[in-house]
């Protein structure tokens, strides 16, 4: 929701009284891109909801009548619901890493847990991390939108993917943003073009001996993480997450994720 056109501020993006704007306009720019996708020729969409509790969507507002994936218990989270069956995955309403450039609301999964996160070397918000199951699977990522550094963020592991910037991030918290009306059509108009390029799509550039390094907000969330497996403890405020292949990086991950939830919680 962070990357959605018109979002600033943590209040629309969060339950509260501005809330239900924050929602409507998520809600239209998942439309717009259901909209392009159809238009391509698409036969059946699936939206995984992957914001905050993961229950923001009104099931029967969705276009296409796309199936909705839904809730805040997912064992692969924003990326659940992917699998080798699919042709192309869209990334909506990204954001930057919160240890990058600012980005309006920035943060990289959780912000009370993670201060960074780095894939075989390289700083990665959450549409990198998320290429990780992508790769596996061996779809391509065919469109993002969002500002100018959830684009950036991609670039070098799927430079095919069709780049929407709704925004142009200023601070943490400001940005020039596009009016809704005109992000909503340039969104529909890179999800047909891209679903008419899937022949010359490829799948991110991942390689299946990965590692994801986290840094933590504290030591005691760092010391927690490495009770789930394949993960080591490589600094005061660091691990590495490894695996077997990819996917099981990102389970991983989200293992920490959760593990690490509860301690976070605790000011």
């Amino acid at each position: 929701m962070e990357g959605v056109a018109g979002i600033v501020d943590w209040a629309q993006v969060t339950p509260g009284p501005e809330f239900a704007v924050g929602r409507e306009l998520m809600l239209a720019e998942v439309n717009a891109a259901i909209q392009g996708a159809l238009a391509a020729g698409a036969r059946e969409l699936l939206v995984n909801d992957s914001h905050g509790a993961m229950a923001n969507l009104a099931p029967d507002r969705l276009e296409g009548r796309a199936q909705y994936l839904a809730g805040r218990h997912k064992p692969l989270y924003m990326m659940e619901g992917l699998g080798p069956e699919f042709d192309a995955v869209f990334f909506i309403g990204y954001h930057g890493a919160v240890d990058g450039p600012a980005s309006v609301l920035s943060h990289t999964y959780n912000p009370a847990v993670v201060a960074g996160a780095v894939l075989n070397g390289v700083p990665v918000a959450e549409g990198g991390l998320n290429c990780l199951v992508a790769a596996h699977h061996g779809v391509p990522v065919a469109l993002v939108s969002g500002d100018q550094h959830a684009a950036a963020d991609l670039r070098t592991l799927t430079p095919t993917t069709e780049v929407v910037q709704v925004k142009t991030s200023l601070t943490r918290f400001a940005a020039r943003n596009l009016h809704p009306d005109e992000a909503r059509e340039r969104i529909r108009e890179a999800a047909e073009v891209s679903l008419r390029r899937l022949g010359t799509l490829t799948p991110p550039s991942i390689p299946e001996a990965s590692r994801v390094r986290l840094t933590f907000r504290n030591a005691d969330l760092a010391a927690l993480a490495t009770a789930v497996r394949e993960v080591e403890r490589v600094g005061e405020l660091e691990v590495e997450v490894g695996g077997a292949d990819r996917l099981s990086v990102f389970r991983h991950f989200v293992a920490v994720l959760q593990i690490t939830r509860g301690v976070a919680a605790e000011r």
